[in-house]
Parts: structure tokens; C-alpha cells; sequence
């Protein structure tokens, strides 16, 4: 059984039985079957139909925004993620001619050859709770669009999400088999993919949960692509616009109660404006409204699970005890459970954890820097390389650091945004493979070479 705790109330919210391992088995082979005859349908036919797919989601919003409240405690005062679901799925159903587009080398009297993108059958999508629908459109939009069956495999937060995604596709006019919502045990999951299930598997989650996947994939040459941890660092240049940074910065470690995958964690500061940006800083976190996220009033909820509480409230205990100064006094509605005071931490020394192991949570530790070398330095120091948020009037210097980051994507200027033109990659312990873009499409076909000698 998958259950959904509500973080609003620790309150069953949801509950949906797992397939058993021949139901599974079965759920797989009907969208094997499916394969050819949806690869067969001509491209334009299958972008109308994840495009209206999509539009049917958009339908539901004002029954979504809710539920999300519910399944994983986003205020209700940001709307959702359509804005975002739309964008990504539009720009991939916009550039899918182009980068499905055949390579030919010849066609003459003599010889056609030619190089085509075909798909790689069933993929199977393992989408995160933290942005439920967006992280889910990253691949089923594009996997559906080149070709592909997709079988879509919600995390225990939210159940509610991928049940939503097939009831809109398909009310669209997407078959059955090609896209079907799964709920499954970690054991059955990594049963079909040693099976050979599947041609691809995305997964979006933990460290953790990213081993198993290439534990259940070791052998079978199935293709994997893995966005897993990140401990994102933001750094401020001597020249940058303090004001902008603060906003910007602390919003994205603060916003969806900082469990964003590129939410800002560790952020770096010119020596001589430390005092006065991490003022500025505590100011902005000191106005959030702390409360339940179907309050309008309210700026941050509670995170999805107090076990998710429980770790950010250690490593900030660890800290403090280890020197760190918290600056946020506890929140009224600070329950000790799922519902948290932010905290801005400084005296921070990378041997902290709350520096080093990723915090999901609404925390973020500042250093002061003497330049950009111990910037760049303290930013690499890190088993993650997701993103990197630097701040200066100053593009081509931005541009120099940046190329001696080790991340999947730098930012200058802006933090916590997904650019779908832009493959979403990183490095180290964050994962292999890309999303969106041209690069998310080869990802999720493959090449196939024909050397026609014509008669």
C-alpha cells in the first residue's frame, strides 16, 4: 500500500494498493505492445496530442493547486506549476522536428545515407514529489513525442499526480498503453528493470535511490538517466547588486520550503559586504508567514514530511554546536514536526554538515569570501554539482568563474530556474544523462545508421 501523509495535518490523505508482480509484469507488456504502433503515428500527430495533453492538465489547476497543498504542503498562494509544465512541455513539443530531424550524409544516384533518431521503446519515468508535475513533464513530454511508451511512476507523496497526468493525456486522445500512471513497490521496480523492461528509466530523487537504479540496470545495458542530490552554492562578487542577490538568493533557498533541486544551500560572499547581506538576508526570512498552505496569508508551509524536518533540525543543531550563530528566532508555528522556522546560519565552516550533506529544507549557511579563487574553491568543495548562482555586473568575469565550477549549470544573475532550452544535467554525486533541450531527445532515443547502395 502507497500512503500519502499529509504535512497539513498528519492526516491520511491518499492511499493506492501496488501492482503486484504479475500485474506489473502485464502493465509492461501492454505498453510493449504498444510500441510500434504509436513510433508509427507521424510526429506532428503525436505533438498535438501530448500538447493537448498537457492543456487538460491545465484544465484541472484550480482542483491541483489544492491537492498539492495536501500531498506535499506548497501554499496555495503560488498557484501550482502549470506556468512551468506549460513552458517545458511547449519548447519540447516546439524544437521536436528539429531534433528528431534525420543527419543525412548522402543521397545521391548512389547511395542514401542517413543517420535517424528511433525511439527506445517503453521508458519509464520515476518523478519526485518536490515538483511533481513539472519533474514528470521534463521526460514524458519528450519521451512521448519521440516515439516512445511511457510508464509513469509517481513518488508515495504524491499519488495523486501521476493519476491526474494519464487521466488529461488520455481524455486527449493518448492511448492507454502508451502512457500509464504505475504505482509500485521499490522491489517490483527494480525487479522490471533487471527483467529488461524497459529501454530507458529516468529518475528523479535521492543519492540513494539512484544506486538502486543502476544496481537493478547493472548488466542489461538499459539506459539510465539519474538527477539525484544538490547542495547548490550561490556566490556574491564584490560588484554585484546586493539588493537583487538577497531577493533572489534567499528565495531560492527558501521557496516550496526549500525543497527545490536547485535550491540554494550554501552561499559565498564578497568579505566586505558579508554584514550587510546577510542582514538584508535575515530581513527577508524574518516576513515569511509561517502556517497551513491553504491559507492564503501564507508564504512558506510546512515541508512534505516531518522526517524531512527532523533532518534539517539536526544538521542545525550540529552547527550550532559546533559554532554556527542561527539568526531567525523559532517561527510561532514552528510544531516541532513537519512545520519549521527557515534559518540563517553563519560562523558555517565546511566541516558542518548543514555545508556539506544536502538539507532539502529551508536552511542556508553563509560564508564571507576574500576572492573569487576561494570562491570557486569552497563551491567545488562538494560531492554534488547540480548549479551555481553567481552575482556581478561583470558577464565575462561570471563566465571565467564558471568555467572552473564543477556543476551541471551555471547561473548568473538569476538562481532556481529550469531554462528547457538548456540541457538540465550535473555532475558528481547528482547523476548522470540530460533533460529537455536537443540533448534530453538523444537521450531518450537512439541512433540508428542506414547505408543504402542504391541499384
Amino acid at each position: 500500500m502507497i500512503r500519502c501523509i499529509s504535512p497539513i495535518d498528519g492526516s491520511v490523505y491518499a492511499e493506492r494498493s501496488v501492482l503486484s508482480a504479475d500485474d506489473a509484469k502485464a502493465a509492461v507488456a501492454r505498453s510493449q505492445a504498444a510500441r510500434s504502433g504509436w513510433a508509427a503515428r507521424p510526429l506532428d500527430e503525436r505533438i498535438a496530442l501530448v500538447q493537448a495533453g498537457v492543456a487538460k492538465v491545465g484544465e484541472m489547476n484550480d482542483e491541483i493547486v489544492p491537492e498539492l497543498a495536501h500531498q506535499m504542503g506548497r501554499p496555495i498562494r503560488y498557484g501550482g506549476e502549470f506556468g512551468g509544465f506549460n513552458e517545458r512541455a511547449s519548447y519540447m513539443a516546439k524544437i521536436a522536428q528539429d531534433a528528431l530531424a534525420d543527419i543525412v550524409i548522402e543521397d545521391s544516384g548512389s547511395f542514401r545515407r542517413v543517420i535517424k533518431r528511433v525511439p527506445h521503446g517503453v521508458v519509464l519515468v520515476v518523478a519526485p514529489w518536490n515538483y511533481p508535475y513539472m519533474t514528470a513533464i521534463n521526460t514524458v513530454a519528450p519521451a512521448l513525442i519521440a516515439g516512445n511508451t511511457v510508464m509513469l511512476k509517481h513518488a508515495s507523496q504524491t499519488p495523486l499526480v501521476g493519476e491526474r497526468m494519464a487521466r488529461a493525456f488520455h481524455a486527449a486522445g493518448v492511448p492507454d498503453d502508451v502512457f500509464q500512471n504505475v504505482f509500485l513497490d521499490h522491489q517490483t521496480t527494480s525487479d522490471l528493470i533487471a527483467a529488461k523492461s524497459f529501454g530507458f528509466v529516468n529518475f528523479t530523487g535521492s543519492v540513494g535511490g539512484g544506486q538502486a537504479i543502476e544496481r537493478a540496470a547493472a548488466g542489461t545495458f538499459t539506459g539510465v538517466g539519474l538527477e539525484l542530490g544538490g547542495k547548490d552554492p550561490g556566490y556574491v562578487c564584490d560588484d554585484a547588486d546586493l539588493d537583487a542577490a538577497a531577493d533572489t538568493l534567499i528565495d531560492g533557498a527558501m521557496f516550496n520550503a526549500g525543497q527545490c533541486c536547485c535550491g540554494i544551500e550554501r552561499i559565498y560572499v564578497a568579505e566586505q559586504h558579508f554584514e550587510v547581506f546577510v542582514a538584508k538576508a535575515v530581513a527577508i526570512v524574518e516576513g515569511y508567514k509561517l502556517g497551513n498552505p491553504l491559507e492564503p496569508e501564507t508564504t512558506l508551509g510546512p515541508m512534505a514530511h516531518k522526517r524531512f524536518a527532523d533532518e534539517v533540525r539536526a544538521q542545525t543543531t550540529e552547527a550550532v554546536a559546533q559554532g554556527a550563530k542561527a539568526h531567525i528566532a523559532p517561527f510561532p508555528d514552528d510544531d516541532g514536526g513537519a512545520y519549521l522556522t527557515p534559518q540563517i546560519l553563519t560562523n558555517v565552516t565546511h566541516d558542518m554538515r548543514v555545508m556539506r550533506d544536502e538539507s532539502f529544507g529551508p536552511v542556508v549557511g553563509i560564508m564571507p569570501v576574500k576572492n573569487d579563487a576561494e570562491a570557486v574553491r569552497l563551491m567545488n568543495d562538494s560531492n554534488f554539482g547540480l548549479t551555481a548562482s553567481i552575482w556581478t555586473q561583470d558577464a565575462a568575469r561570471a563566465e571565467a568563474i564558471a568555467d572552473q565550477i564543477e556543476t551541471g549549470t551555471v547561473f548568473l544573475n538569476r538562481a532556481d530556474y529550469l531554462d528547457p532550452g538548456l540541457c538540465w544535467t550535473g555532475c558528481k554525486d547528482t547523476g548522470r544523462g540530460g533533460g529537455l533541450s536537443v540533448i534530453g531527445y538523444h537521450n531518450l532515443t537512439r541512433p540508428k545508421s542506414y547505408h543504402l547502395k542504391k541499384a
